[in-house]
């Protein structure tokens, strides 16, 4: 592991942070500042310049999110876009979508979501139940449900997987598309979280209408095409050295303020908790420097963004719940409607990150099948048409 920048890269550095320092006032309107962001040339920095793109690393990118992060910047408005459905549009999709979309999609002019996970398929998703079917004009015809869609409630486009072969197996009958969210037949319910945000939909799917030309790579091979959207998925969660949730010395300054009003015994139980909590966070942070390291010698990253995001998620938790915690009876004037609930939004909102991306289930069979060599999970209905999977 290098800590070090390259000389290229610190240069680059000192360019960001100069921009991000002149103009760190500027971030109001979100969709604004993201095109602004465009425009200098500091969002999709590693796209390829087709796409829109400035051709760039993936370290600079990284390094890009790393100053926004330290002068604490809000991320983009269309994370979700950029991450997944932009790199899976680039990949699978036809010229004409690349230049009607991307472009659109960096300046945050359209904003994406992803429409995978259903009722009954969220860590199994090629499980899932969605149908499209052949229209009469060659078009498709979709109906069906998804869930815990994030942002689907602004999002004016999203990439939607769905079944169109129910006669071979699960896998090897599913089809990607781009899917107009203001289309008629598609409705969007937001579903409330438990820190009263709504930041996650439900979305109904009624004989909604999609033209073949919206369909990302071959019919039938949406699982191969989803691949790229989960990979993307990951590794922009799996952390580049930047925190999932609250950074530790944040924590660590909040627990050192409020612990005094604690008793003896729990002050005691608090320090081993903020301990095991930082050293946690602090391995996630250097697993992502091992993946930033590996991107800056142009290498591919290994394992590190699955067991950076689970190990990632879990420390962010238990430090959340901490900070909480140590706030004793004053939780509840802050958990008010008229306190600084900052701390229990974070404890109430980070239980959600340990499903996104992913969930810490599934995260750990990629660990132990690819990275320890264990043997796979049973699949009985591997080769099983699905129709009899389900019946």
């Amino acid at each position: 592991m290098d800590f070090d920048d390259t000389p290229d890269e610190a240069a680059w550095r000192a360019e960001v942070r100069s921009f991000l320092e002149q103009h760190r006032g500027e971030h109001a309107d979100a969709r604004a500042w993201q095109a602004t962001l465009y425009d200098a040339g500091y969002v999709g920095v590693a796209w390829p310049v087709p796409a829109g793109g400035r051709g760039g690393t993936p370290m600079q990118q990284a390094i890009v999110d790393q100053e926004m992060a330290r002068l604490g910047l809000p991320a983009l408005i269309n994370l979700i876009g950029i991450g997944m459905c932009g790199p899976t549009v680039i990949v699978h999709g036809s010229d004409d979508q690349k230049q009607r979309y991307l472009k659109r999609l960096l300046r945050a002019e359209d904003l994406w979501c992803q429409l995978f996970s259903e009722p009954e398929a969220g860590s199994d998703l090629a499980g899932l139940r969605t149908r499209a079917v052949r229209d009469a004009d060659g078009g498709w015809r979709v109906s069906g449900q998804k869930v815990w869609t994030t942002l689907a409630h602004l999002a004016d486009y999203g990439i939607l997987l769905t079944r169109t072969d129910p006669d071979v197996p699960k896998h090897r009958g599913l089809t990607m598309f781009v899917v107009d969210m203001m289309a008629p037949g598609v409705t969007v319910r937001p579903l409330r979280q438990m820190n009263g945000a709504a930041h996650f939909n439900e979305v109904f799917f009624d004989d909604v209408l999609i033209p073949d030309a919206e369909r990302l790579g071959e019919v039938g091979e949406g699982w191969r095409v989803a691949l790229t959207t989960l990979m993307s998925e990951r590794l922009s969660l799996g952390g580049g050295g930047t925190a999932i949730g609250p950074k530790p010395e944040t924590v660590a300054r909040h627990v050192a303020e409020h612990i005094g009003a604690l008793p003896a015994d729990r002050q005691v139980l608090a320090r081993q908790q903020l301990g095991r909590g930082y050293v946690a966070a602090l391995g996630a942070r250097y697993t992502g420097y091992r993946q930033l390291s590996k991107l800056s010698r142009g290498e591919l990253p290994g394992p590190e963004a699955s067991a950076g995001k689970l190990s990632g998620t879990r420390s962010a938790r238990d430090l959340a719940d901490l900070a909480v915690r140590v706030l004793g009876d004053d939780a509840r004037v802050a958990a008010s409607r008229d306190g600084d609930s900052t701390w229990q939004n974070a404890q109430a909102g980070l239980p959600g990150i340990a499903i996104a991306g992913g969930s810490d289930q599934v995260l750990r069979n990629i660990i132990g099948e690819r990275v320890l060599g264990l043997p796979a999970e049973p699949r009985a209905d591997k080769d099983v048409p699905f129709k009899e999977s389900v019946a």
